[in-house]
Protein backbone atom coordinates (compact mmCIF):
# COMPACT_ATOMS: atom_id res chain seq x y z
CA UNK A 1 0.00 0.00 0.00
CA UNK A 2 1.62 3.13 -1.01
CA UNK A 3 -0.68 5.80 0.13
CA UNK A 4 -1.69 5.12 3.92
CA UNK A 5 -4.15 6.76 3.43
CA UNK A 6 -6.36 4.41 1.09
CA UNK A 7 -5.27 1.23 3.29
CA UNK A 8 -8.02 1.12 5.46
CA UNK A 9 -10.58 1.44 3.06
CA UNK A 10 -12.11 -1.99 0.97
CA UNK A 11 -13.29 0.30 -1.86
CA UNK A 12 -10.24 0.93 -2.70
CA UNK A 13 -8.60 -2.01 -2.84
CA UNK A 14 -11.06 -4.43 -4.64
CA UNK A 15 -12.35 -5.74 -1.56
CA UNK A 16 -15.54 -4.06 -2.00
CA UNK A 17 -16.37 -5.41 -5.30
CA UNK A 18 -15.08 -9.05 -4.61
CA UNK A 19 -18.02 -8.84 -2.01
CA UNK A 20 -20.34 -6.77 -4.24
CA UNK A 21 -19.75 -10.19 -6.62
CA UNK A 22 -20.02 -12.22 -4.15
CA UNK A 23 -23.35 -10.85 -2.81
CA UNK A 24 -24.97 -10.75 -6.45
CA UNK A 25 -24.42 -14.16 -7.71
CA UNK A 26 -26.35 -16.79 -7.46
CA UNK A 27 -26.11 -20.37 -9.13
CA UNK A 28 -28.69 -21.48 -11.76
CA UNK A 29 -30.92 -23.41 -10.93
CA UNK A 30 -30.17 -23.20 -7.00
CA UNK A 31 -32.85 -22.71 -4.32
CA UNK A 32 -33.14 -19.42 -1.81
CA UNK A 33 -33.19 -21.58 0.92
CA UNK A 34 -35.24 -23.41 3.04
CA UNK A 35 -37.82 -21.38 4.66
CA UNK A 36 -37.59 -18.29 2.10
CA UNK A 37 -40.16 -19.63 -0.60
CA UNK A 38 -39.75 -17.95 -4.46
CA UNK A 39 -42.11 -15.23 -5.33
CA UNK A 40 -44.75 -16.48 -8.17
CA UNK A 41 -43.15 -16.79 -11.69
CA UNK A 42 -39.61 -15.82 -10.78
CA UNK A 43 -36.72 -17.96 -12.07
CA UNK A 44 -34.59 -19.88 -9.60
CA UNK A 45 -31.19 -17.99 -11.07
CA UNK A 46 -32.20 -14.85 -11.26
CA UNK A 47 -29.57 -12.13 -10.67
CA UNK A 48 -30.68 -9.27 -8.14
CA UNK A 49 -30.05 -5.55 -9.12
CA UNK A 50 -27.29 -4.07 -6.97
CA UNK A 51 -28.95 -1.66 -4.30
CA UNK A 52 -28.72 2.01 -4.67
CA UNK A 53 -25.82 3.55 -1.78
CA UNK A 54 -28.39 5.53 0.74
CA UNK A 55 -26.21 8.11 -0.14
CA UNK A 56 -25.04 7.57 -3.67
CA UNK A 57 -21.85 6.31 -5.14
CA UNK A 58 -18.82 7.85 -5.78
CA UNK A 59 -17.86 9.71 -9.03
CA UNK A 60 -15.33 11.46 -10.88
CA UNK A 61 -16.97 14.94 -10.60
CA UNK A 62 -16.61 14.23 -6.40
CA UNK A 63 -13.41 13.35 -6.35
CA UNK A 64 -12.37 16.27 -8.02
CA UNK A 65 -14.36 18.85 -6.39
CA UNK A 66 -13.28 17.31 -2.79
CA UNK A 67 -9.59 17.56 -3.79
CA UNK A 68 -9.95 21.10 -5.44
CA UNK A 69 -11.46 21.65 -1.85
CA UNK A 70 -8.83 20.60 0.09
CA UNK A 71 -5.95 21.93 -1.97
CA UNK A 72 -8.03 25.17 -1.67
CA UNK A 73 -7.77 25.20 1.75
CA UNK A 74 -4.29 24.31 1.49
CA UNK A 75 -3.39 27.15 -0.46
CA UNK A 76 -5.67 29.61 1.76
CA UNK A 77 -3.57 28.37 4.98
CA UNK A 78 -0.32 28.67 3.29
CA UNK A 79 -1.08 32.17 1.76
CA UNK A 80 -1.69 33.27 5.35
CA UNK A 81 1.49 31.95 6.89
CA UNK A 82 3.37 33.22 3.84
CA UNK A 83 2.38 37.17 4.54
CA UNK A 84 1.69 36.93 8.29
CA UNK A 85 4.34 34.46 10.12
CA UNK A 86 7.40 36.73 11.07
CA UNK A 87 11.24 35.50 9.89
CA UNK A 88 11.79 35.07 13.75
CA UNK A 89 8.74 32.10 14.02
CA UNK A 90 9.31 30.52 10.51
CA UNK A 91 11.51 27.84 11.74
CA UNK A 92 9.55 26.72 15.30
CA UNK A 93 5.91 26.69 13.49
CA UNK A 94 7.46 24.62 9.57
CA UNK A 95 8.70 21.89 12.64
CA UNK A 96 5.38 21.85 14.32
CA UNK A 97 3.31 22.04 11.47
CA UNK A 98 5.08 19.58 9.65
CA UNK A 99 5.15 16.80 12.76
CA UNK A 100 1.17 17.58 13.54
CA UNK A 101 0.67 17.08 9.75
CA UNK A 102 2.25 13.88 9.82
CA UNK A 103 0.77 12.39 12.90
CA UNK A 104 -2.91 13.29 11.52
CA UNK A 105 -2.06 11.59 8.41
CA UNK A 106 -1.93 8.01 9.96
CA UNK A 107 -4.74 8.84 12.85
CA UNK A 108 -7.45 10.57 10.01
CA UNK A 109 -6.09 7.32 7.41
CA UNK A 110 -6.42 4.92 10.05
CA UNK A 111 -10.24 5.43 10.81
CA UNK A 112 -12.28 2.98 8.53
CA UNK A 113 -14.76 6.08 8.15
CA UNK A 114 -13.08 8.90 7.24
CA UNK A 115 -13.57 12.06 9.41
CA UNK A 116 -13.94 15.10 6.99
CA UNK A 117 -12.96 17.52 9.59
CA UNK A 118 -9.76 15.69 10.02
CA UNK A 119 -9.34 15.87 7.07
CA UNK A 120 -9.95 19.37 6.56
CA UNK A 121 -7.31 19.88 10.04
CA UNK A 122 -4.75 18.60 7.89
CA UNK A 123 -4.84 20.18 4.70
CA UNK A 124 -5.09 23.66 7.67
CA UNK A 125 -2.24 22.33 8.99
CA UNK A 126 -0.35 20.98 6.03
CA UNK A 127 -1.00 24.49 4.26
CA UNK A 128 0.70 26.08 7.49
CA UNK A 129 3.63 23.73 7.09
CA UNK A 130 3.81 24.81 3.04
CA UNK A 131 3.38 28.31 3.89
CA UNK A 132 6.44 28.39 6.29
CA UNK A 133 8.54 26.46 4.15
CA UNK A 134 7.61 28.10 1.06
CA UNK A 135 8.26 31.57 2.65
CA UNK A 136 11.74 30.09 4.06
CA UNK A 137 13.08 29.01 0.38
CA UNK A 138 11.48 32.21 -1.22
CA UNK A 139 13.53 34.44 0.73
CA UNK A 140 16.45 32.99 0.03
CA UNK A 141 15.67 32.34 -3.73
CA UNK A 142 13.16 34.92 -4.77
CA UNK A 143 10.61 33.57 -7.58
CA UNK A 144 11.22 29.71 -6.56
CA UNK A 145 8.25 29.39 -5.01
CA UNK A 146 5.76 30.16 -8.17
CA UNK A 147 8.08 28.04 -10.30
CA UNK A 148 7.71 25.43 -7.77
CA UNK A 149 4.05 25.53 -7.93
CA UNK A 150 3.65 25.28 -11.55
CA UNK A 151 5.96 22.53 -12.42
CA UNK A 152 4.17 21.06 -9.51
CA UNK A 153 0.63 20.90 -11.21
CA UNK A 154 2.59 20.68 -14.60
CA UNK A 155 4.17 16.90 -13.44
CA UNK A 156 0.47 15.95 -12.09
CA UNK A 157 -1.04 16.97 -15.13
CA UNK A 158 1.52 15.32 -17.07
CA UNK A 159 1.10 11.71 -14.70
CA UNK A 160 -2.53 11.65 -15.16
CA UNK A 161 -2.52 12.38 -19.09
CA UNK A 162 0.29 9.34 -19.08
CA UNK A 163 -2.40 7.28 -17.08
CA UNK A 164 -5.10 7.98 -19.29
CA UNK A 165 -3.59 7.88 -22.98
CA UNK A 166 -1.12 5.20 -22.47
CA UNK A 167 -3.32 3.29 -20.41
CA UNK A 168 -1.00 2.53 -17.65
CA UNK A 169 -1.77 -0.37 -15.56
CA UNK A 170 -0.93 -0.53 -12.17
CA UNK A 171 0.22 -4.22 -11.45
CA UNK A 172 0.56 -5.79 -7.84
CA UNK A 173 4.09 -5.91 -8.27
CA UNK A 174 4.29 -2.18 -9.52
CA UNK A 175 2.44 -1.05 -6.52
CA UNK A 176 4.38 -3.53 -3.74
CA UNK A 177 7.70 -1.49 -5.32
CA UNK A 178 6.10 1.89 -4.81
CA UNK A 179 4.92 0.85 -1.32
CA UNK A 180 8.48 -0.51 -0.60
CA UNK A 181 10.44 2.10 -2.00
CA UNK A 182 8.14 4.93 -0.20
CA UNK A 183 8.26 3.02 3.03
CA UNK A 184 12.58 3.07 2.90
CA UNK A 185 12.87 6.59 2.11
CA UNK A 186 10.22 8.11 4.52
CA UNK A 187 12.15 5.76 7.34
CA UNK A 188 15.56 7.58 5.89
CA UNK A 189 14.27 10.84 6.05
CA UNK A 190 12.67 10.03 9.40
CA UNK A 191 16.18 9.60 10.78
CA UNK A 192 17.77 12.53 8.84
CA UNK A 193 14.85 14.71 10.18
CA UNK A 194 15.49 13.27 13.97
CA UNK A 195 19.34 13.66 13.66
CA UNK A 196 18.80 17.39 12.17
CA UNK A 197 17.09 18.33 14.96
CA UNK A 198 20.50 17.54 17.29
CA UNK A 199 22.31 19.44 14.46
CA UNK A 200 23.59 16.26 13.01
CA UNK A 201 24.28 17.00 9.50
CA UNK A 202 23.93 13.96 7.31
CA UNK A 203 24.12 15.27 4.02
CA UNK A 204 21.00 13.71 2.79
CA UNK A 205 18.63 17.45 2.78
CA UNK A 206 21.14 20.13 1.83
CA UNK A 207 19.68 23.04 -0.40
CA UNK A 208 21.16 25.38 -2.63
CA UNK A 209 23.71 25.32 -5.28
CA UNK A 210 25.85 24.38 -2.48
CA UNK A 211 23.71 20.88 -1.82
CA UNK A 212 26.04 17.65 -3.00
CA UNK A 213 25.09 14.69 -5.22
CA UNK A 214 23.51 12.81 -2.50
CA UNK A 215 21.06 15.33 -1.38
CA UNK A 216 20.09 15.95 -5.41
CA UNK A 217 19.95 12.34 -5.69
CA UNK A 218 17.40 11.97 -2.79
CA UNK A 219 15.60 14.41 -4.12
CA UNK A 220 15.00 13.03 -7.34
CA UNK A 221 14.10 9.48 -6.20
CA UNK A 222 11.71 11.58 -3.81
CA UNK A 223 10.16 13.26 -6.90
CA UNK A 224 10.18 9.96 -9.23
CA UNK A 225 8.62 8.12 -5.97
CA UNK A 226 5.58 11.14 -5.65
CA UNK A 227 5.19 10.64 -9.24
CA UNK A 228 5.06 6.88 -8.92
CA UNK A 229 2.45 7.43 -5.76
CA UNK A 230 0.24 9.66 -7.78
CA UNK A 231 -0.39 6.77 -10.50
CA UNK A 232 -1.42 4.46 -7.97
CA UNK A 233 -3.48 7.04 -6.41
CA UNK A 234 -5.14 7.37 -9.54
CA UNK A 235 -5.47 4.09 -9.86
CA UNK A 236 -7.47 3.75 -6.25
CA UNK A 237 -9.81 6.36 -7.54
CA UNK A 238 -10.39 3.98 -10.52
CA UNK A 239 -10.50 1.40 -8.62
CA UNK A 240 -13.02 2.99 -5.86
CA UNK A 241 -15.66 4.17 -8.96
CA UNK A 242 -15.59 0.83 -10.56
CA UNK A 243 -16.16 -0.77 -6.82
CA UNK A 244 -19.41 1.81 -6.46
CA UNK A 245 -17.59 3.21 -3.17
CA UNK A 246 -20.07 5.73 -1.50
CA UNK A 247 -19.86 8.92 -1.86
CA UNK A 248 -18.24 9.60 1.27
CA UNK A 249 -15.29 8.19 0.11
CA UNK A 250 -14.60 10.77 -2.44
CA UNK A 251 -13.17 12.81 0.40
CA UNK A 252 -10.21 9.39 1.22
CA UNK A 253 -9.39 10.33 -2.55
CA UNK A 254 -8.97 13.58 -2.50
CA UNK A 255 -6.86 13.28 1.18
CA UNK A 256 -4.87 11.03 -0.55
CA UNK A 257 -4.10 13.06 -3.68
CA UNK A 258 -3.62 16.00 -1.64
CA UNK A 259 -1.26 14.31 0.42
CA UNK A 260 1.04 13.07 -2.10
CA UNK A 261 0.80 16.73 -4.10
CA UNK A 262 1.94 18.44 -1.15
CA UNK A 263 5.03 15.93 -0.74
CA UNK A 264 5.77 16.59 -4.95
CA UNK A 265 5.65 20.52 -4.31
CA UNK A 266 8.55 20.19 -1.35
CA UNK A 267 10.19 17.91 -3.60
CA UNK A 268 10.39 20.51 -6.62
CA UNK A 269 10.82 23.18 -4.26
CA UNK A 270 14.05 21.67 -2.99
CA UNK A 271 15.38 20.33 -6.70
CA UNK A 272 15.09 23.90 -8.20
CA UNK A 273 16.70 25.45 -5.40
CA UNK A 274 19.58 22.99 -6.32
CA UNK A 275 20.14 25.07 -9.25
CA UNK A 276 20.26 28.94 -7.84
CA UNK A 277 22.81 30.99 -6.38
Amino acid sequence: MANPVFARSDSFNGRRMQQNNFQQYQQPGQPQGYGHPQGYGQPQGYQQVPTQQAGGVMTLDDVIAKTAITLLVVFAAALATFMLVPMSLLYPIMIGSAVIGLITVFVVAGRHKLPVGGVMFYALVEGVFVGAISKFFETQWPGIVVSAVLATFVAAAATLAAYKFFNIRVTPKFRKFVTIATMSLAGVLLVNFVLALFNVDTGLRDIGSGAGWLSIGISVLAVGLAVFNLIVDFDFVERGIASRAPASESWRAAFGITVTMVWLYIEILRILSYFRD
